[in-house]
Order: C-alpha cells, then structure tokens, then sequence
C-alpha cells in the first residue's frame, strides 16, 4: 500500500520537485497551492508519469479556519498522511528594518510561521494517534545567520529551526521523525517573488552556479528514505560558490 505526503507550495521550485521525487517513491500525493491552474497542470503531469493518486488542495495556508476545514474534511483514503513537507514560504522585500514595509513583515510571519503552524497543527495528531509519520520543513541558512537586510525574513526562518527542535522533543514519544532541510542560495522563484524584478532577480545569481530544486528534492529523499531507527535532524545545503549566508565567490 502506498504511502500519503502532503506537499505545501507544491506549484513551483523545491515543492514542486520534492513531488516529483515522492511521486517515483510510490507516495500518493496531496499537492496544496494558490495558484489553481498551475495545481491542475501538475495533477495532470503526475498522474500521466505514475501510478499514484493525487489530491489538489488549493487553498492559502495563512487562513487559519480554510487550513483546518481543508484537512477536516480529506477524502477517507488521503487522510493518513505519513509524510508533510512544510515548504511553502516566501521573502518579500529586501530593506534595512528601520525602512521596510510592514506589509511584508505580516506576509513573512504569517506564511512562514503561522502557515506551517497551522497545517501541522492539523496533520500531527492523526500521525500521534497511529504512532508514525515524518514532518520535514525546509527552513534556510537565513535560520541560521542573520544578514544585512534579512532581518525579519531571517526572523522567520530562526523561527522554523526552533519550532523544528521543539516538534523534535513532542513527537519523540510518538516515533514520528522531524528533519529541517536548510538550503542556501536556490534558483527558485525566491528571488523574483522577493524583489518583484526578474532583472534584479537575475543578477542573485550572477557570475555562480546556484542550488536548484533538485538539489534540495534530493537532500529531502535522503532524509525519507532512511530506515525506521534514523532519523536526519538537520541539513546544511549551499552551493559550493556559497560559504555563508553573506560570502559568496563569483567569476
């Protein structure tokens, strides 16, 4: 019988990959997003490439009560979900905080934060209740070092390292495993949805070969894949032209 992962922010970049990935393990699929057409697009996409079953959920999940009805009310063969990988998350903004605009501040927290809060919150318990599962959340080196004009978007990332640490210690009783998968620099959509710019976005990345999608798709397959007594704690990705968060080498 196959296993069920639910995928936040599955419509793009590491999500969408991170599906794709699942999808070859055997996992049926609950693909969550905003943006329905690129959802259906996808379902379509997987169900041609493999024998699995796949859910669209197509909601925000900074709604607290949409995220709740939407797991409430899971068909009966998608609710056991063995696997949620947080991914959904989102920068906005590049300022000193003194100048930044508070409106993404509230976007940050309440993708980053309060978002993964809320779709754990609702998934944990069946997976304490059955006694197995695995959380993944993809944090960022920006939970790990704080770097000029990241403040609050770095916040929000330290924030997802320690509620990562504390689901650690309250699912240790239950053997469910939680692993936090920190990328560096990824060519995603990160940069254009942070700046709004594809030029400006373009030029993150100039002059180095950053991480992509796959990359961290297959850090995150490692971490599944491992036998039932280990578990991944945490993972460091950067690219190798990436020495921190700040340092990077450029030709």
């Amino acid at each position: 019988m196959n296993k069920t992962a639910l995928i936040t922010g599955a419509t793009s970049g590491i999500g969408k990959a991170t599906a794709l990935m699942l999808a070859k393990h055997n996992y049926n699929l609950i693909i969550t997003g905003r943006r329905l057409q690129r959802l259906q697009n996808f379902e379509k996409e997987l169900k041609a490439k493999y024998q699995i079953e796949v859910l669209i959920l197509n909601f925000d999940i900074r709604n607290r009560e949409e995220t709740k009805k939407q797991i409430e009310t899971l068909p009966k063969n998608f609710q056991n979900i063995d696997l949620l990988i947080n991914n959904a998350g989102l920068a906005s903004g590049l300022d000193l905080i003194h100048e930044a605009d508070i409106d993404d501040w509230e976007k940050m927290i309440d993708t980053n934060v309060k978002g993964l809060l809320y779709i754990s919150r609702a998934i944990m318990p069946k997976m304490v209740e059955r006694k197995s599962g695995h959380i993944v959340n993809i944090s960022s080196i920006a939970g790990k070092e704080t770097y000029l004009k990241g403040n609050v978007y770095c916040a929000t990332k330290h924030a997802v390292e320690s509620i990562t640490k504390a689901m650690r210690i309250d699912m240790l009783p239950y053997g469910i495993k939680v692993t936090s998968v920190s990328p560096g620099a990824v060519n995603t959509e990160f940069s254009l949805v942070r700046l709004g710019d594809k030029e400006k976005a373009d030029k993150v990345y100039e002059g180095l070969t950053p991480l992509y999608a796959q990359d961290i798709a297959e850090a995150v397959e490692f971490a599944v894949t491992r036998p039932p007594h280990v578990n991944i704690n945490d993972i460091l990705i950067m690219p190798a032209a990436q020495a921190n968060s700040s340092y990077t080498h450029r030709m």
